[in-house]
């Protein structure tokens, strides 16, 4: 069965579509990889004969990602709270929760941790974490945003990915792993790591 990975944050510009694309992209060389993009905008799904070889599916039931075939479906949701997000959590193995370093990007995840914690309660075998993502230069911002998300008790992640032009022209330009950008390429690959070595 499939381990699924779901991208969650309900307000918009946070990066969560390019994301998906990227660490699906960085599994594909070890693994058999789809994203599933259950955003009604299907901002993943318009471009899917952009990379062959990768399955850009739209769905339209959650029990659908239990019959897909692959070893790791990667799940891109819309940019608000939808009905089927508790369904999709409960199904997942693995909850990311992108933000920006800011205020009020990081008051917005409080809904979507509290619905996390609430599908914990069904079934512990469930992990979350939040990303900061998009980070600017010299920001500083990044600290008060880590003393935030310690207040919210907010499951962070050790790896940040920042503002950089090669990850935000990605979904053009391709793989981020062909890029040159070192910093960006480490970056990327970092949290897919840190993703599946919690998971595992």
């Amino acid at each position: 069965m499939a381990k699924i990975i779901t991208i969650a944050h309900q307000k918009g510009g946070v990066g969560k579509s390019t994301l998906a694309l990227n660490l699906a992209l960085c599994f594909q060389g070890e693994l058999r990889v789809a994203i599933v993009d259950t955003d009604l905008q299907g901002s993943l799904f318009h471009i899917r004969d952009d990379f062959p070889g990768l399955p850009v599916l739209m769905p339209n039931k959650v029990e659908y990602l239990q019959e897909l075939e692959e070893d790791l479906v990667i799940v891109d949701t819309p940019p608000y709270l939808s009905d089927q997000l508790p369904e999709l959590f409960f199904h997942s193995d693995f909850i990311l929760i992108p933000t920006k370093a800011g205020f009020f990007d990081v008051m917005a995840i409080r809904s979507t941790l509290a619905m996390v914690r609430q599908v914990q309660q069904r079934t512990f075998n469930i992990r979350c974490g939040v990303v900061l993502n998009m980070i600017k230069p010299r920001s500083g911002m990044t600290k008060e945003t880590l003393a935030l998300l310690e207040v919210m008790e907010a499951p962070v992640l050790q790896t940040r990915i920042h503002d950089r032009v090669s990850i935000a022209r990605s979904s053009v330009t391709g793989s981020i792993l062909n890029s040159g950008d070192p910093k960006a390429i480490a970056e990327i690959t970092a949290l897919a790591e840190e993703i599946v070595n919690l998971i595992i």
